[in-house]
């Protein structure tokens, strides 16, 4: 390559700088402080909803209110106290306990146990298991 000419870099400088702060940068506590002790003025704004998980958009809405204005207790139903006394007469008749007869309608023991205490919610097709596993009736006459 001896001979074509003087050789040269086509190459440029490259100047690698750190970044200009950014927004989140300003607001860091070192750099507010920072500028105080430089003198410089600082502006400190609260914003109307800092501090609450409230959008700023939000206020109370229609349904919000509906629902504060709403006094109906609503409750779901209970197990009626005479499908209570029917279960416990009816297993011990058979003389089962209750984990015995949760195991003969391939349920948990709880669930005999929250009905024949009335804290279950009504299911027919567990009333149906129960009145096959203790041959007994146990809904009313309907």
């Amino acid at each position: 390559m001896a001979g074509i000419g003087p050789l040269t870099q086509d190459w440029e400088p490259v100047v690698i700088r750190k970044k200009a702060p950014n927004a989140a940068a300003k607001k860091d506590e070192k750099a507010v402080n920072a500028a105080r002790r430089a003198g410089a003025e600082i502006e400190t704004v609260k914003k109307s909803t800092a501090g609450s998980n409230k959008s700023a958009s939000s206020s109370t809405s229609l349904n919000t209110r509906k629902l504060d204005e709403e006094t109906e207790n609503l409750t779901h139903d209970r197990v009626p106290t005479e499908l209570k006394k029917a279960i416990m007469q009816a297993r011990t008749e058979k003389k089962l306990t209750q984990s015995q007869l949760a195991q003969l309608i391939n349920e948990k023991p709880q669930v005999i146990q929250e009905y024949e205490s009335g804290k279950a919610i009504p299911n027919q097709q567990i009333i149906t298991k129960l009145e096959r596993a203790l041959g007994a009736k146990l809904r009313g006459k309907k």
